[in-house]
């Protein structure tokens, strides 16, 4: 059995700049060793920055991780600088995520981004810089230009949103949203009535959510 999770720290370039981060191996990872893993990129909310990566376990995937849960994909969750935000790391992320990549056995048709606030809008600029990394996004409650839609109206996308969130208002998600469905694109938008910020307890607590997410291919 291996441990819930491990905690490490990527260098992304030769200034100083670096993304610790906590990595999750499933139970049975080593049982079989021609299977390929989805791997979900887990983004979290700006109270979380830092440079202690245990600090990632008090919210989603992360979180369910550290209690034990029995997910069935690699997560790596990386740590924002303090002084940054996630949209200001997209060439990191994007490095860190190539990194696991070349070192654990991952379905490259199956990686996910997903992440809640600052990490809901980090997951709508990832997903807009690399459109083709993705088999399908989950931004839970972020804010993003509307102008994104060309860019990911074939990427499946379920978004989440409480409507009475007075720190990012739902009309940033709504505004996403109109955009990409007069492209056509199928995406789900899941509105919260009643609900503040907290979009997100309820969302990666859904066993729905990872079902729908693991079901999606890149080019599928």
């Amino acid at each position: 059995m291996t441990s819930p999770l491990q905690f490490r720290t990527f260098t992304v370039d030769d200034t100083g700049n670096k993304l610790p981060y906590a990595l999750h191996v499933p139970d049975d990872y080593q049982a079989d060793e021609s299977k390929k893993w989805p791997l979900v990129l887990f983004l979290h909310g700006a109270s979380e920055r830092g440079d202690d990566p245990s600090a990632l376990t008090v919210h989603g995937p992360v979180k369910q991780a550290a209690q034990g849960a029995d997910l069935p994909f690699v997560i790596v969750a990386p740590q924002c600088p303090a002084y940054s935000a996630w949209s200001c790391e997209l060439d990191g992320l994007y490095a860190l995520v190539e990194e696991v990549l070349a070192h654990h056995r991952i379905d490259e048709d199956r990686v996910y981004c997903t992440g809640l606030s600052m990490g809901g809008t980090g997951t709508w600029a990832l997903a807009a810089r690399f459109p083709n990394r993705f088999a399908a996004v989950l931004p839970i409650c972020g804010s993003w230009m509307p102008e994104i839609a060309p860019r990911i109206a074939e990427l499946p996308v379920w978004t989440f949103h409480g409507e009475e969130d007075s720190s990012i208002l739902i009309q940033h998600t709504e505004q996403i949203v109109g955009a990409l469905r007069e492209l056509g694109s199928p995406v789900r938008f899941t509105r919260y009535p009643g609900v503040g910020h907290d979009s997100w307890t309820r969302t990666y607590d859904n066993p729905e959510v990872y079902e729908w997410m693991l079901e999606q291919r890149r080019g599928g």
